[in-house]
C-alpha cells in the first residue's frame, strides 16, 4: 500500500493541477506506489509567511490519528471525524480554501496514504480490486479527498457548533450530494436539512437523496434565503478565530473542537424550512410508491 510520504517539510504548500498531474501515475492510484516526495516538493510552492496556521506536522499528525482511530473499520467511518478536525487545525477563510492547490499538495503531499486507504473501492468478489478515482487526489471541492471534508464542515456547521458536522457527513449520501448544490450555502437550509435525519425523517441513502432532489428543484422556485432568513454575516467572528490559531492548542481527538464564534442559525428559519422540506419529502414519498402500495 501507498506509504506516508518520505520527506515531510515544515510548512504546506500549494501545487498547479498541471504539476500535481504529473505524480498521479496508475501505481499510485493503484496504491502499489508512492508518490515520490521529495520531488514534489521541488516543483511545490510553499504557503507565505511563518504563521502557524502554514505549519505541516499538525495536519500530518491528525490524519494519522484518524487512520489510527479507524483502523480495521470501513473508512467512510472517518468522514465525520475528521472533517470538523481538518477544519478547525486548517483555519481557513472561504477564500483560501478555494485554492486548489492546496488540496491537492494535502493529498499528494502530506497524505498520500490516508487518501487511498479511504477512497480505495472495496473490492468485490472475483474482480480485480479497483484504483483510487483521480479526481480524490486533483478534483472539484466536493470530490477531492481532504476539500470535501473541509467544505462539508465549513457548510454545515452552526457557528462553532461542528455537531451538524458529525451528524451529515455520518450520512455518505447527504455529504456527497450537497456539496455539488448552491442551496446548501444558506446556513437555515444545511440546518433543517440535518434536523430531518435527527428526527429519522430521512435515514437511508435513498431517503436522503430523494429529499435533496426536491428540495433543490423546489427551491428554483421559491427563495429559501427570503422566506427563512439568516443573520447578517459578521466577518469578525472568523478573523479573531483565524488570528488564535496562534495559540490554541491541538484540536481534541475526543471532544469536538469549537468553530468561530458565530451567531447560530435562526431557530425560526430553521424549523419553518424543517416543516417545508418534511413536506416536501412527504410528497415525494407519496408518489414513488408503487400502485399497488397507495391506500
Amino acid at each position: 500500500m501507498t506509504a506516508r510520504p518520505e520527506h515531510l517539510p515544515e510548512r504546506l504548500a500549494r501545487i498547479s493541477d498541471m504539476q500535481a498531474a504529473e505524480f498521479i501515475s496508475s501505481g499510485l492510484l493503484a496504491g502499489r506506489e508512492d508518490v515520490p516526495s521529495i520531488a514534489l516538493n521541488k516543483v511545490a510552492e510553499p504557503l507565505a509567511g511563518d504563521d502557524e496556521r502554514g505549519r505541516l506536522h499538525p495536519v500530518r499528525e491528525l490524519i494519522e490519528e484518524a487512520l489510527r482511530e479507524f483502523q480495521g473499520t470501513r473508512p467512510t467511518a472517518a468522514d465525520a471525524w475528521l472533517a470538523p478536525r481538518l477544519h478547525a487545525t486548517l483555519r481557513l477563510s472561504r477564500r483560501e480554501a478555494a485554492d486548489a492547490g492546496l488540496w491537492s499538495y494535502l493529498a499528494l503531499g502530506v497524505a498520500p496514504d490516508y487518501v487511498v486507504w479511504r477512497h480505495r473501492p472495496e473490492p468485490k468478489a472475483d474482480e480485480a480490486p479497483n484504483g483510487v478515482a483521480r479526481k480524490r487526489f486533483l478534483g472539484p471541492h466536493h470530490t477531492q479527498a481532504f476539500a470535501r471534508l473541509w467544505w462539508a464542515a465549513e457548510l454545515f456547521r452552526d457557528g462553532s457548533d461542528y455537531k451538524p458536522v458529525v451528524r451529515a457527513c455520518g450520512n455518505q449520501d447527504m455529504l456527497n450530494t450537497t456539496l455539488r448544490l448552491d442551496v446548501i450555502d444558506h446556513r437555515p437550509t444545511a440546518q433543517a436539512l440535518v434536523r430531518l435525519m435527527d428526527r429519522k425523517i430521512v435515514q437511508t441513502g435513498r431517503e436522503v437523496n430523494a429529499l435533496v432532489a426536491a428540495v433543490n428543484a423546489s427551491a428554483a422556485t421559491l427563495m429559501y434565503d427570503v422566506i427563512a432568513p439568516d443573520v447578517e454575516y459578521d466577518s469578525e467572528a472568523l478573523r479573531e478565530w483565524i488570528a488564535a490559531a496562534e495559540t490554541s492548542r491541538a484540536v481534541s481527538r475526543h471532544v469536538l473542537p469549537e468553530g468561530p464564534e458565530e451567531e447560530h442559525a435562526p431557530e425560526g428559519a430553521v424549523e419553518s424550512l424543517a416543516a417545508h422540506f418534511e413536506g416536501l419529502f412527504a410528497d415525494v414519498s407519496v408518489r414513488r410508491r408503487a400502485p399497488d402500495e397507495r391506500g
